[in-house]
């Protein structure tokens, strides 16, 4: 067996640690995941990581805010001196938080249950909130908008991540008529396409709340 390594001698810092971290669960699962088994992945004392996170909540958060740090999102219009709407935003946040969750399924479940206050959430949200008041949207609007946005892209997402689901189960058309009758309409369960028709409806009600006079509003 290799020795292990312990403290700043095994060479560790915080972002090697955390993209450890994420690789792991992405192999494994959250339910698989410990320090002790990313110790042995990384091949160092477990120790050493305590010295660099201390404990594994930390560790979650990290690990969080590395595969957050894949949704970065530029709110300037390229070619020209302007800003993207408030509605372009919000949907290349979107796509780009799908293509995350995509990316990391076993991961993404720690986004929908752990606060994400980290520098690197915030900032995702910071582009939001700030085209949507540049925009001339209500502050009330702009204060509900992260939490309508991304509740609805959080229940979304994990619906269509999570293992083993099925898309569009068979309904007994006898006992459920109408579900038998719609189920053709769900073909494209968990594609962009869906997301953008389902986008439409949030963005469409937050425009709404916001009245005609802001940009972007329907």
């Amino acid at each position: 067996m290799t020795a292990r390594s312990r403290g700043t001698s095994a060479g560790l810092d915080r972002g090697r640690i955390a993209a450890a971290a994420v690789a792991l669960v992405d192999r494994d699962g959250l339910e698989r995941f410990g320090v002790r088994r990313l110790a042995d992945e990384l091949g160092v004392d477990p120790m050493s990581i305590y010295h660099h996170v201390k404990g594994k909540a930390a560790l979650l958060d990290a690990v969080s805010e590395t595969v957050l740090g894949e949704v970065a999102v530029d709110d300037a219009d390229p070619g020209t001196d302007s800003r993207r709407d408030w509605q372009d935003v919000a949907r290349r946040t979107a796509h780009a938080y799908r293509d995350m969750a995509y990316r990391h399924p076993r991961v993404f479940p720690l986004l929908v249950t752990r606060a994400q206050t980290s520098p690197v959430a915030v900032s995702a949200l910071e582009a939001l909130v700030a085209a949507m008041r540049r925009d001339g949207l209500p502050d009330r609007v702009v204060a509900d908008a992260p939490m309508v946005l991304f509740g609805f892209l959080n229940g979304h997402l994990l619906a269509r991540t999570v293992e083993g689901q099925v898309p569009v189960p068979a309904f007994d058309a006898d006992a459920h008529p109408t579900m038998a009758a719609l189920a053709p309409r769900w073909e494209d369960f968990g594609t962009a396409a869906e997301l953008d028709r389902l986008l439409d409806a949030v963005l469409a009600g937050l425009a709404h709340q916001a009245g005609p006079t802001a940009r972007g509003a329907a």
